[in-house]
């Protein structure tokens, strides 16, 4: 695979089956996405772009085809190896995922618990320069409760900074906040592609998205056409 690409995809399909019925959620998709892209999967509900994701992230395996992540093909790794490669890609989730109970420092540290591959010395450091390149360098000890969405979802986002990850995968990263506030976090993750050289693939239903991208590909009944 070529230096430049950060995930590569070849004639990718995924089927699932449902009461004995095949659903072909991912048909065949051939995809190359170079390193340091903004990259939006746009289509309708069902149309795969989350099966993609979890594909990409190795939390699911093709039923054919092959995926390239950073020069390594997911079939071919071990399942500890698998492992790894999961805790050096950060994950961005609609729901936000964080502790309720727990703040913001304490919800970023979590993650660098997971990833297990950061030496100790170095957490209090990296969480706080994350949660600083978020703006939330003053709402540290604040629990989610106390947060707005948008303030919510950039703890998730330090969260996935934390472990300096080359790819982050976001679902719907959005999705639940208001359309200004969606914008504010659109605005944050195309500044950090650019500054933190890192790939980001992110699905989402917001036509605001396309504006931040630097590639977009839509997806119609698992097919993909590039727009």
């Amino acid at each position: 695979m070529d230096n430049a690409v950060a995930i590569e995809l070849a004639g990718v399909e995924r089927t699932f089956m449902l009461h004995g019925r095949a659903i072909r959620a991912l048909r065949g998709l051939d995809m190359q996405i170079r390193r340091g892209a903004f990259v939006v999967l746009m289509g309708p509900s069902g149309s795969g772009k989350t099966t993609l994701l979890n594909l990409v992230g190795g939390l699911d395996q093709p039923t054919a085809g092959s995926i390239t992540v950073e020069g390594q093909r997911l079939d071919t790794l071990s399942g500890a190896a698998l492992a790894v490669l999961r805790r050096q890609i950060g994950f961005i989730f609609q729901s936000f995922a964080l502790i309720p109970t727990a703040s913001a420092y304490e919800n970023v540290e979590l993650g660098l618990r997971l990833a297990a591959n950061v030496p100790r010395r170095e957490w209090d450091g990296r969480i706080r320069r994350c949660l600083g390149a978020v703006g939330l360098t003053a709402w540290a000890e604040h629990r989610p409760y106390e947060m707005s969405g948008g303030q919510q979802q950039r703890v998730a986002i330090a969260r996935a900074l934390a472990i300096r990850p080359r790819l982050i995968l976001a679902d719907e990263p959005t999705g639940d906040l208001d359309s200004k506030t969606g914008e504010h976090i659109l605005s944050l993750l195309r500044a950090l592609v650019d500054h933190e050289d890192m790939t980001l693939l992110m699905a989402t239903h917001d036509p605001a998205a396309a504006a931040f991208a630097t590639d977009v590909y839509y997806l119609q009944e698992g097919a993909l056409e590039t727009g």
